[in-house]
């Protein structure tokens, strides 16, 4: 086996000489970069097993583009250095998949051990990757996905707890099924329970059941979702509405495994796996009062969080494919072909109903297109057309005052649109701010941001 390979993406040259050459001496390879631009050139074209990246550079924050150098074709860990202690920035970093946060300056003692288990762990994970593992109708080879399926794998092989986090629309269910379908409770029930969708004054009697002549309307004695559960999985998606008082009574299941039926005199015992789901922000809840800090600490053992739709680079067209495959084949139609604009199309979209929203979006094309034997973009919904067309019109997007300069040369597309987003976000922030008087819980609550992810933007556009 080739020895690891390292890139050092800094633009500090005597730190980055120095760090190559602590790299060299622990028998490692090492590449440098000196800006976002031509690190991300770099990590792109080579096969890099980890990337030590430095948060403040000139042309961005490493942060921002930690995501970017991930979906590199060699998928590298990424070792996040700062030189400006932030326990918010620490949180981010490693939420968003970062190996390990290290504040400057990176000694050798500092350095050594996060390197040498990163580099370990990235080769063990390629040599490991799950290739039997049963997918349970999960669709996409992108290197997200794959990240996620190699957790799904991990967790399948535990009894731990496990908490899904991710959009509507990411696929939050199929992943707990996948947990389910691999581990060693596959043969016994999967009981999916939809927190968001119980009454509050039936989740108590839904969960744990309940006896006849409990309340009004109880003729039977019904055993309840936990004991459906046992020596299978429990999923409880949405758990963010669970009922606070239910919340107290779930956590001592999960302690003692016993529980009381509504109108019960004895104790019922249940083993089984627990995996939650939910796309609210847990911690903000418990700061809010309205989730329970020692559940949160129990449900998850373990985490997943799922992409974006549109973070998964490639996966659009081979959804779009097998969506259209399968519809045809269900409705006995003929076979459709797709055109290349009508992926192009959906690849430009921002798709914020996620899988879901896409699934929609080819039954309606379908619909559309009757006899047409090829999907073109006409045969999108219109709230789809529609929002692609705003798009493409130049300056579209654009704050009051912030036209785009056309006199000089155009700039790159990706540079005008990341320019455009700073630009909103900026005044965005600004609004917040003003709006809450510099409350950051209120405005936590307000824009549905995480603090973490709060006090990074507020940093990134020097509105601390």
């Amino acid at each position: 086996m080739n020895r690891p390979n390292v890139l050092i993406v800094d633009d500090d040259a005597m730190l980055r000489d120095a760090l190559q050459t602590a790299v060299e001496q622990m028998g490692y390879a090492a590449d440098c970069s000196a800006t976002l631009k031509e690190g991300l050139a770099t990590a792109e074209a080579g096969d890099y097993d980890v990337v030590i990246l430095d948060v403040r550079m000139p042309d961005g924050s490493g942060l921002e583009h930690l995501g970017r150098f991930q979906e590199c074709p060699s998928a590298p860990e990424v070792i996040i250095l700062t030189g400006v202690g932030d326990p918010d920035g620490a949180e981010l970093a490693i939420r968003s998949g970062a190996w390990s946060y290290i504040a400057k300056p990176p000694t050798l003692n500092k350095i050594r051990l996060p390197l040498q288990r990163a580099i370990e762990h990235h080769r063990g994970k390629n040599r490991l990757l799950p290739l039997g593992l049963k997918r349970s109708g999960i669709i996409g080879d992108s290197r997200t996905m794959l990240r996620c399926l190699d957790l799904a794998a991990q967790a399948a092989a535990t009894d731990a707890s496990v908490l899904i986090t991710g959009e509507t629309g990411t696929g939050k269910e199929l992943f707990a099924r996948a947990i389910h379908d691999n581990s060693d409770r596959a043969e016994a029930s999967f009981v999916v329970v939809d927190c968001a969708a119980l009454p509050e004054q039936l989740v108590e009697s839904q969960l744990f059941g309940y006896e006849r002549g409990a309340f009004t309307g109880a003729d039977r004695r019904f055993e309840g979702l936990v004991l459906q559960s046992h020596r299978g999985t429990l999923f409880l998606d949405e758990i963010g509405e669970l009922p606070l008082a239910v919340q107290k009574s779930f956590l001592r299941v999960l302690q003692d495994g016993c529980f009381r039926p509504v109108g019960g005199v004895k104790e019922i015992r249940s083993e089984f796996r627990l995996v939650v789901a939910t796309n609210r922000d847990l911690d903000a809840l418990v700061e809010q009062g309205r989730f329970r800090q020692d559940l949160l600490f129990r449900v998850r053992t373990m985490t997943l969080s799922l992409p974006r739709l549109k973070e998964r680079h490639g996966d659009i067209a081979l959804l779009c494919r097998h969506f259209v495959a399968r519809r045809c084949r269900l409705h006995g139609l003929p076979a459709k072909r797709i055109s290349p604009d009508y992926l192009e199309a959906l690849e430009s979209y921002e798709w914020p109903g996620n899988v879901r929203e896409l699934i929609h979006a080819v039954e309606r094309s379908l619909a559309a297109a009757q006899n047409d034997p090829v999907l073109i973009p006409a045969h999108l919904p219109t709230n789809i057309r529609v929002s692609l067309a705003r798009s493409s019109v130049p300056g579209h997007g654009a704050p009051a005052g912030a036209e785009f300069e056309t006199s000089g040369p155009l700039q790159p597309l990706r540079e005008v649109r990341l320019q455009a987003v700073a630009d909103v976000e900026r005044r965005y922030l600004q609004d917040l701010l003003t709006q809450t008087g510099g409350d950051i819980q209120r405005a936590c609550a307000l824009s549905d941001l995480s603090r973490a992810r709060l006090y990074a933007l507020l940093k990134k556009y020097d509105l601390t």
